[in-house]
C-alpha cells in the first residue's frame, strides 16, 4: 500500500469509528449484550475456518524462529475458542455502565447534580500475537459504549482477519454500528503513526506488547495512553515466610505459564531465611526446568549441587517470557523494596510472609499496579479478579490502574436536573 493510500485508509477507518462511536453510545445494553452472545455463538460454530486461519499463522511463525511463548500464545484450539466465547457470555453478564450513576447530590437552590458514566469515544488498540484478546478488546469497547480500532501484530493477521469477519457480520445481524469494531486490514508500521496523530477522531490509544512498542505509542500519541507495559515482576520471601508456601507461590509465579505479563521474572529473599531457603527455593525451581542466575551471595549458599549462572544487573531489568529467573539476597525488607522499586516494571510484586509489620511495610512502599500478599503473582487478572476480560493491565496511575475491563474504559459526564433552576 503507498504511502498515500494507507493515510486515507487510515483516515477513513478512524472517521468511521468516529461516527460508529457517536451511534453506539446510544445503543440499548440489550443490543451490545445480542451482539455478545451471538459472537460467542459464532466463535464456536467457525471453529474449522478459525483454526485453519491460525494454522497459516503459526506455520509462518515457526518459519520466522518465534519462540515458543510466543507461538503459545498464537496458538488456537477448540479449547480457546470456547474460553474466547465464555469471556463474551460473562461480559454480557455485566451491568451496562453507560449512564450509570456513580454519585449524585441535591443542590440547596433546588437542582440535582448526577455524575454519570459515558464512554470514551474511540479507542486505538495496539497489541501483539494474541488472537484471543482481539474479541476480549472487542467486547469491552463495546459493552462500555466505545468504538475500536484494533491493531493486532503481523503474525496473527490471518487469525484475526477471520475474527473481524465474525465481529462485523454480527454487527450486521443485530443492528449494531458495523464500524463499531475495526480491524486493520495492514501490517505496515507506519498505520500505527497514522492512528496515533488523529486525535479529532481517535480519543484514547492502548498499548499491549514489548516494552519498544509501549514506548513507541507513548512517545508518538497525540491523545492520552493507558500503557500496558512489561511484566518485570518480582517474589520477595521474607525472613518470617513460611518456606513450603514461599515454593508453592514461586513455582505457580515463575512456571505456570511462562509467556504472561504476570510472570515471575526475578526473587529476592532475606537473608534472615536465606540459608534454608536458597537450597529449597531454588532446587524446587530447578526440577521444575527453571535455569538460576544469581547474585555472589546466591550462588555461595547454592553450593556445588545447584547449576546457578552469575546474574548481571540487566537480568534483573529483564521480562524473559522464558524458564529462567534471576535471584538476589537482601539484608533486609527495605533494600528489597527499593530493589524492586527500581527494577521492576510496576505490574505485579508478591511478598511471602508472617510477620503483618512486614506485609504492610511491603504493601505500602511497593510502587505497583498490584502487590500480591501469599499469593501467586499469576492471579493479577481481570477474570482472576472477578472483573471479567480485561483489554489489559495497566502500569500507568492515570487513567486507570490494574486490569482495564468495561469500566475501566467509561469516563463520566455530569448531568443536571432542575425544574427552572437558574443562577442568581
Amino acid at each position: 500500500m503507498s504511502e498515500n493510500n494507507l493515510s486515507q485508509y487510515c483516515l477513513d477507518v478512524a472517521r468511521r469509528a468516529k461516527a460508529a462511536s457517536r451511534a453506539l453510545a446510544s445503543v440499548p445494553g440489550s443490543v451490545k449484550n445480542a451482539w455478545l452472545d451471538l459472537v460467542a455463538r459464532k466463535l464456536v460454530e467457525s471453529e474449522t475456518q478459525l483454526l485453519d486461519a491460525n494454522a497459516l499463522d503459526l506455520a509462518a511463525a515457526r518459519e520466522a524462529g518465534l519462540s515458543p511463548a510466543m507461538i503459545d500464545r498464537l496458538t488456537l484450539s477448540a479449547k480457546t475458542l470456547a474460553g474466547m466465547a465464555q469471556a463474551l457470555r460473562e461480559i454480557a453478564a455485566f451491568p451496562d455502565p453507560i449512564g450509570e450513576t456513580i454519585g449524585s447530590s441535591m443542590r440547596p437552590n433546588g437542582f440535582e447534580v448526577r455524575k454519570v458514566r459515558s464512554p470514551l469515544g474511540v479507542v486505538f488498540f495496539v497489541y501483539e500475537s494474541r488472537p484471543n484478546v482481539t474479541t476480549d478488546a472487542a467486547a469491552i469497547c463495546v459493552k462500555s459504549g466505545n468504538a475500536v480500532i484494533l491493531r493486532g501484530g503481523k503474525e496473527a493477521l490471518h487469525s484475526n482477519l477471520a475474527l473481524a469477519t465474525i465481529l462485523a457480520d454480527a454487527s450486521a445481524e443485530v443492528g449494531m454500528p458495523r464500524d463499531a469494531v475495526q480491524i486493520l486490514n495492514t501490517t505496515d508500521r507506519d498505520a500505527i503513526d497514522e492512528f496515533l496523530h488523529m486525535p479529532e477522531y481517535v480519543d484514547v490509544a492502548i498499548p499491549r506488547g514489548g516494552a519498544g512498542l509501549v514506548r513507541r505509542v507513548a512517545t508518538e500519541a497525540k491523545m492520552h495512553v493507558i500503557k500496558h507495559f512489561a511484566g518485570n515482576c518480582f517474589v520477595y520471601v521474607d525472613k518470617s515466610a513460611n518456606l513450603d508456601t514461599a515454593e508453592k507461590i514461586l513455582l505457580n509465579s515463575k512456571m505456570q505459564r511462562l509467556g504472561t505479563c504476570n510472570t515471575a521474572e526475578s526473587l529476592l529473599i532475606h537473608a534472615g531465611a536465606a540459608k534454608t531457603a536458597v537450597p529449597k527455593l531454588l532446587k524446587a525451581l530447578a526440577n521444575a526446568g527453571c535455569e538460576l542466575r544469581g547474585d555472589a551471595k546466591t550462588r555461595a549458599l547454592a553450593g556445588e549441587n545447584l547449576n546457578v549462572l552469575a546474574a548481571t544487573d540487566e537480568d534483573f531489568d529483564t521480562e524473559y517470557l522464558a524458564a529462567i529467573i534471576s535471584i538476589k539476597i537482601v539484608d533486609s525488607i527495605d533494600e528489597a523494596i527499593d530493589f524492586i522499586n527500581e527494577h521492576s516494571s510496576g505490574h505485579t510484586e508478591a511478598i511471602v510472609a508472617q510477620d503483618v509489620d512486614a506485609i504492610n511495610r511491603f504493601t505500602r512502599a511497593i510502587d505497583s499496579a498490584a502487590v500480591m500478599v501469599n499469593s501467586s503473582t499469576r492471579l493479577h487478572d481481570g477474570g482472576q479478579f472477578g472483573l471479567g476480560a480485561e483489554i489489559g493491565i495497566s502500569t500507568d496511575k492515570f487513567h486507570a490502574r490494574g486490569p482495564c475491563g468495561v469500566n475501566e474504559l467509561t469516563s463520566y459526564k455530569y448531568v443536571v436536573y432542575g425544574d427552572g433552576a437558574v443562577r442568581e
